[in-house]
């Protein structure tokens, strides 16, 4: 691929500095994501210009006007503080006729809305826990017809936000007071799913119309307690001295039959179909003893740091870090928006 200027949205407060020299890992991790995908594509010998929005599409307008990117690399997560609108920055950058990498605004719409992505989900036939949502603002008049254990979380936040051990409940008094929890705490709307006790995967999932997944990765508790319960909650997943603790680490999944490997790799790809998915993905699910695959949510756009899953699972595939980048640029410029088969007046 030849020599691009790629625009790197990311959030105000975010842009990447040159080195990470000086800083601590508690510094690190606030723009690790940033960086390794800047600094890489620079590397790789790409023009990147890295922008930090947060609440004015201005900056966003400007750059692309003045100077003209081949493609804008999308890192950015929220807009006004508000994962939601993540797809709205991707319908404005359509509305720019600005070539974009990741998901499209309607997959990134549905697979965001954890409610609606489970609604399509049943209604094609794929294997989800039974869920309830109970809107904020609305009294809690009425329990769910659902088994115990129940698990609780927001509708909308992503990255394991407001998810803790006292967001898997067991019984009807636990059940209220995190419904209440998450609509007070987090302002959202509070999703209750029947909670599956087995093993949690995630399968990355990349393209548009030609599909590929890369090797089912797992997350494997060594040290947890047995009487913790085996999720992916904050602390899991972005507390270095707690994963340190109980031996908390993702690896690739092992002990998988080759059958069952190839029907969760079909089973994700379907997944990312029936959502409207295109760039790049990943797919949690959750096996039980029976053998039995559950779908809890497909991720648009997941982190892309160097040595998280998503990378990971891919150079265990046989793609570097780099090569992944630049086919995630690929994919972008390759997309067809609406506004490419429409001629320019």
């Amino acid at each position: 691929m030849k020599r691009l200027r790629v625009l790197v949205l990311v959030r105000e407060g975010l842009v990447p500095p040159e080195s990470m020299d000086g800083y601590s890992d508690e510094e690190i991790d606030r723009w690790k994501v940033e960086f390794d995908v800047v600094a890489t594509l620079h590397n790789m010998g790409h023009e990147v210009h890295p922008l930090g929005v947060q609440h004015d599409l201005s900056p966003i307008r400007r750059a692309i006007l003045d100077w003209s990117p081949d493609i804008t690399f999308m890192l950015l997560e929220e807009f006004h503080g508000l994962a939601v609108y993540d797809s709205a920055i991707v319908s404005y950058l359509e509305l720019m006729r600005q070539p974009y990498t990741g998901c499209n605004p309607r997959g990134m719409l549905l697979s965001r809305d954890k409610a609606l992505s489970k609604k399509i989900l049943r209604f094609h036939r794929v294997a989800t826990p039974r869920f309830a949502v109970f809107p904020r603002g609305k009294a809690l008049k009425r329990m769910p017809s659902l088994r115990f254990p129940l698990i609780v979380k927001s509708v909308a936040e992503d990255a394991s936000l407001g998810i803790a051990q006292a967001s898997v409940v067991r019984d009807r008094e636990a059940l209220a007071a995190r419904i209440t929890f998450v609509q007070q705490r987090l302002g959202a709307d509070a999703l209750v799913e029947e909670y599956i006790e087995g093993r949690e995967f995630y399968v990355g999932v990349i393209g548009n119309q030609r599909l590929e997944t890369f090797p089912i990765w797992e997350l494997v508790f060594s040290g947890l307690p047995d009487d913790v319960a085996r999720i992916a909650t904050a602390k899991v997943k972005w507390d270095r001295k707690y994963q340190k603790k109980y031996g908390i680490t993702t690896t690739a999944a092992e002990g998988l039959p080759p059958a069952l490997a190839a029907k969760i790799s079909r089973l994700c790809k379907r997944v990312y179909r029936e959502l409207h998915l295109s760039g790049y993905a990943r797919i949690d699910l959750r096996m039980n003893e029976a053998g039995q695959v559950f779908v809890l949510e497909a991720n648009a756009n997941p982190n892309l740091a160097y040595g998280e899953d998503f990378a990971e699972s891919a150079e265990t595939g046989g793609i570097s870090y780099e090569a992944l980048l630049q086919r995630i640029l690929k994919l972008g410029l390759k997309y067809q928006s609406p506004w490419k088969t429409v001629a320019v007046e």
